[in-house]
């Protein structure tokens, strides 16, 4: 098994038995998860790998944080505590955290009813509306200042400069080709509208999209991967997770899911009309000048996303046409 984690020091530290099975899940792009199943029960085993959400003081935090959530009633799934008192292992210079397993399975929204939609949307309000009773109140500043154009002219002719010098060529550059172009010239047309600095900021999730989160039943039964965790626009975060729930393959989304999801959320969460119309604005500039897939493809040498590809760099250009239509959708 590739990147074994320790399971006899890590399953004494946690009084958890004797492994019996233990087998990865392969679906987390930034930290190594498996199913482990001992003599006393299943369990998610997490290895936080990435080096960005890898500090254990930041894990504990994230720990505290689902704990005092489940104590609200939301849906989580907290980590165990060790016999040490605490939830993080550090072993050989490594941080992991034992969880339950939660049975269920991921739900993208093409997969949802419009009722489904609209629980959706009041779940994440409830997230926000939740961590602003349980974390401190800090950082309550506002958003980092939008991309600037110039900065992302730079960025697409040095992805350009990769995609020429790629061999053998192949379909995922000529589709890298035609995106950046496409997309350097609907900067040049829009570069007046970069929007101003964002607005107030609070406790968010932070990576809100359908494969963290488990439905159980047509239910959800556990919102996971807290790494992300951290002081942002809230507003800016409802609008980022719909487009991911609701995009469709063809890179459009689907505007009446949009419109359950995100009114559901304005209920629960508090948020104004206006909040999510310049959450909207913040999300679609964001969009235009984001290339994260085509540096982790040709930077990092990371294909793991690049099924995402097709219809992510669709939806940029289909929302730009769209405009006033997705604005309607999250705030009318």
């Amino acid at each position: 098994m590739p990147h074994a984690p320790p399971l006899g020091a890590l399953l004494r530290q946690y009084a958890a038995g004797s492994a019996l099975t233990c087998d990865p899940v392969d679906q987390g792009l930034l930290n190594r998860g498996y199913r482990l199943r001992t003599t006393r029960g299943r369990y998610f085993l997490k290895h936080h790998f990435d080096p960005e959400t890898a500090d254990p003081v930041a894990i504990a935090r994230q720990h505290r944080a689902t704990q005092r959530l489940a104590d609200l009633g939301v849906p989580v799934a907290p980590p165990l505590t060790g016999t040490d008192g605490r939830t993080v292992a550090v072993i050989g210079g490594h941080a992991y955290a034992l969880h339950p397993w939660i049975d269920g399975r991921h739900q993208h929204g093409g997969q949802l009813t419009g009722e489904q939609c609209a629980r959706l949307g009041a779940l994440l309000g409830v997230v926000h509306a939740s961590l602003e009773q349980v974390m401190p109140v800090e950082g309550r500043t506002r958003a980092n200042p939008a991309s600037d154009p110039v900065d992302t002219f730079a960025l697409i002719d040095r992805l350009l400069a990769r995609v020429r010098h790629h061999r053998p060529l192949d379909t995922f550059d000529e589709l890298a080709r035609h995106r950046l172009l496409e997309r350097r010239a609907l900067l040049e047309r829009h570069a007046d509208r970069r929007p101003p600095q964002g607005g107030s900021v609070g406790w968010v999730h932070g990576d809100f999209h359908p494969f963290n989160l488990l439905y159980r039943d047509g239910e959800p039964a556990a919102i996971v991967d807290w790494d992300r965790l951290g002081v942002h626009p809230r507003a800016e975060e409802a609008v980022r997770a719909a487009v991911i729930f609701f995009v469709r393959p063809v890179g459009a989304l689907d505007l009446a899911k949009v419109r359950a999801y995100a009114r559901a959320y304005r209920r629960t969460a508090g948020a104004t009309p206006c909040e999510l119309t310049a959450a909207v604005h913040r999300v679609w500039w964001e969009r235009l000048n984001d290339f994260w897939m085509l540096r982790w493809h040709y930077e990092r040498g990371d294909t793991r996303a690049d099924p995402q590809f097709p219809a992510a760099s669709a939806l940029a250009v289909w929302w730009t046409r769209q405009y006033d239509a997705v604005r309607e959708a999250f705030a009318g």
